[in-house]
């Protein structure tokens, strides 16, 4: 959701500012723009994508220069609406999150004369640092006094007309991060945007603001005093971030899984056995002491948690409820300052998991662990324990990678719980470190199943709605195909337990309604059985992904998928991957955007 990137150099920097817009088009946007200082502001804006943008950028030139890739909230996608904004042509700004107040702040700067020209709420951070520009042509004080009025969420860039090497930003609840090179220097949004140029990155706290030039920069926090954040060296490389050949970054992401998964679990398999210490050195304290488990997450993220419901009370028998993290903290729960609150994030910086995370952490829920992909993500630093995915750059909106990363380190918090419970004996832990051994080879062989699932997803390319089902630990993953069906082909789509089909469902069984049913041979199959006989007899048509136990059998209007053996405990991580690929095969099908379909934005900063 919305990427801003700036330069300050001594060559010209829009070519930098193009290539990380292009790096940040993942996150999703629907308009873009720059602006560069040279003798002047000068800025362009276009809706629509980078490319349009850098036809436009042919002539520009400059060593300063912030731009934006902006994904709307207020007001239209539309040029007048795109960053960066500017103030009587001497301030420009780009701004990442939302202003509260913005409302507020826009009848106090129209009396002051300001001329508003669009319908954000980030114009009126320009105008407001503008006017205290003018009280002594200082772009640090000025932004510095400016931000303490903002209420809300926001990364932001600023530039002044008249200082032609001079960057000032600042953040408070939505990423920022800068790039230190060598006589030039960066800020990004995200890490990947700057690869090109640097790998050596200061992450900023919430309240930073930081003032950057050629040969130094200078980090100030939400107290105004100066300090010192340390550099990190990004493991990531620039060649991550590039298709290869694949032909679009979905379907690369869905064949990185084995390696994904191979890499998460490394270290953990690689050991004599599962110790708390993957999740930090205060692991076996604070997870030894938990009475119970309480997941927070949004959308992928969600389902993975309702998947570690299952295996959390049967494996290491602890109660474990799963909160949807824009509802939780709305509502009135009962803290359990014995409960592990586990976070679960691909960014890291999802404002919504964020925000219920302090919510647990202001009613005394201390014992906190977040699963996440981005190791200086605020969501880690914020949590007491972490356990980093190693499912590297994820740039499909549609997660894929990222979930059955997530959902390989949800077992493995599992094993470590039950093991320090007392449930889980020498024997059970040397088979489930086997179990996971195997699982990036098993993986593979499910992956060559893709020719099967691209006939399935020809017939679905020319449907308008479709009905997932499961039973048991199976049904968070008909949730998450139901998702990445609509998320990328804008099919219509649902998930339900299958048991549910005769309280309500049924009634939409017809001829025109495929029906997906996730069908392992494990201690429900029976009872699905059943169930999709229910559809069978109202003239449904099946498409079920089995194993070479369930024992289905192709027939008119029923299609079968059969993997391998079942999996036990780990079969939803290999029976997602065939969901996945229709969703993407679909889309192929449909002429969708596949890896950045409509409405959507990778990161969710905003609330």
């Amino acid at each position: 959701m919305c990427g801003i990137i700036g330069a300050v150099a001594q060559r010209n920097v829009v070519p930098i500012l193009i290539e990380g817009l292009k790096r940040l088009e993942y996150r999703g946007y629907d308009s873009a723009g720059l602006a560069v200082i040279n003798g002047g502001l000068s800025r362009i804006r276009s809706v629509g994508r980078v490319a349009e943008l850098s036809a436009q950028s042919k002539n520009l030139k400059g060593n300063l220069g912030i731009a934006h890739t902006r994904w709307a909230t207020h007001g239209a996608p539309t040029e007048r609406n795109a960053h960066p904004h500017a103030s009587r042509d001497e301030i420009a700004v780009v701004h990442n999150g939302i202003i509260e107040n913005h409302v507020e702040l826009r009848r106090k700067l129209e009396g002051m004369g300001y001329e508003f020209t669009s319908d954000t709420d980030t114009e009126v951070i320009v105008h407001l640092i503008h006017h205290y520009y003018q009280e002594d042509r200082n772009l640090l004080a000025a932004t510095r006094v400016a931000v303490k009025e903002l209420k809300g969420a926001y990364a932001i860039a600023v530039v002044s007309g008249d200082l032609p090497d001079r960057l000032v930003c600042a953040r408070k609840g939505s990423p920022l991060l800068l790039g230190l090179g060598i006589e030039e220097n960066f800020i990004a949004s995200d890490a990947s945007a700057l690869l090109p140029v640097t790998r050596k990155m200061v992450y900023l706290e919430d309240g930073d603001v930081a003032d950057i030039g050629l040969l130094e920069h200078k980090i100030y926090d939400a107290g105004g005093d100066l300090v010192d954040r340390q550099a990190h060296i990004s493991e990531l490389s620039a060649e991550t971030a590039e298709l290869g050949k694949y032909r679009h970054f979905m379907q690369k992401e869905i064949f990185e899984q084995p390696k994904a998964i191979a890499d998460t679990i490394d270290i953990a398999v690689n050991e004599t056995g599962i110790s708390p210490k993957l999740f930090g050195p205060d692991g076996e304290n604070i997870l030894g002491g938990v009475d119970s488990v309480t997941i927070i997450a949004c959308g992928t993220s969600y389902h993975a948690g309702l998947v570690a419901r299952y295996w959390i009370e049967s494996l290491a028998v602890i109660p474990c409820s799963t909160e949807v993290a824009s509802e939780y903290r709305y509502r009135d729960s009962v803290p359990n300052p014995n409960a592990l609150i586990v976070t679960i994030s691909q960014s890291g910086e999802t404002a919504d998991t964020l925000a219920a995370l302090n919510h647990a952490k202001s009613m005394g829920q201390t014992k906190t662990l977040s699963i996440c992909n981005v190791d200086e993500s605020a969501l880690v630093r914020q949590s007491s324990l972490k356990f980093l995915t190693r499912a590297g750059p994820e740039i499909g909106v549609a997660s894929t990678k990222a979930f059955t990363t997530q959902l390989t380190a949800l077992f493995l918090l599992t094993l470590t719980l039950a093991k320090l419970k007392g449930r889980l004996s020498t024997g059970q832990e040397a088979e489930h470190i086997e179990s996971l051994r195997r699982l990036p080879h098993a993986i593979n062989h499910v992956l060559e199943i893709e020719p099967q699932v691209v006939q399935w997803a020809e017939k679905f390319s020319e449907k308008h709605h479709a009905l997932f089902l499961a039973r048991g630990i199976h049904y968070p993953i008909a949730l998450e195909g139901a998702l990445k069906l609509k998320e990328i082909s804008y099919i219509h789509a649902e998930a339900y337990p299958a048991g549910e089909l005769k309280h309500g469902p049924l009634a939409l069984i017809d001829s025109d309604m495929p029906v997906v049913a996730v069908a392992p041979s494990d201690t429900l199959l029976e009872k699905l059985k059943s169930n999709l006989q229910e559809v069978r007899a109202r003239g449904g048509e099946l498409y079920v992904v089995a194993d070479d136990e369930s024992h289905f059998q192709d027939e008119a209007a029923v299609h079968v998928i059969r993997m391998t053996e079942h999996a036990g405990y780990l079969s939803p991580i290999l029976h997602v991957i065939p969901l996945q690929l229709l969703a993407y095969h679909a889309a192929l099908q449909k002429g969708t955007d596949v890896d950045k379909p409509r409405n959507l934005a990778k990161s969710v900063t905003v609330e």
